[in-house]
């Protein structure tokens, strides 16, 4: 009875694929402290801030409840920054809608006009 023995002569090979980004980060058109540069959007969001949560949810093809939902607007804040491919993080997210609500929903609804939604 012959043993035959498998040899292996080679390691199974790694190839690693690169991807390079076709376009870089921008900033913000304004910055989150700029609410009278659209009197109406600064309007808006000081007497009826629900309504224009509501009108930026739709503008980013999201439902209208979302400005009812808690910890939402942070989630429809970093939505946008993806969708225009703005710098900032999650955790910048946070900061401005739970210390600057109204200015952030400004600062979104300014930048939704800005890009032509």
């Amino acid at each position: 009875m012959a043993f035959q023995a498998n040899v292996i002569s080679s390691q199974p090979q790694v190839s690693v694929t690169q991807y390079t980004m076709t376009s870089a980060l921008t900033d913000w058109t304004t910055n989150v402290c700029d609410c009278c540069d659209d009197c109406g959007i600064c309007l808006c969001a000081t007497f009826i801030p629900c309504i224009l949560a509501c009108k930026v949810a739709q503008d980013n093809n999201d439902s209208c409840c979302v400005a009812c939902l808690p910890g939402a607007l942070i989630a429809l804040r970093t939505s946008i920054r993806s969708r225009y491919r703005i710098a900032g993080s999650v955790c910048d997210d946070w900061v401005v809608m739970s210390c600057l609500p109204l200015c952030g929903l400004c600062q979104m609804a300014r930048e939704q006009k800005t890009r032509g939604v």
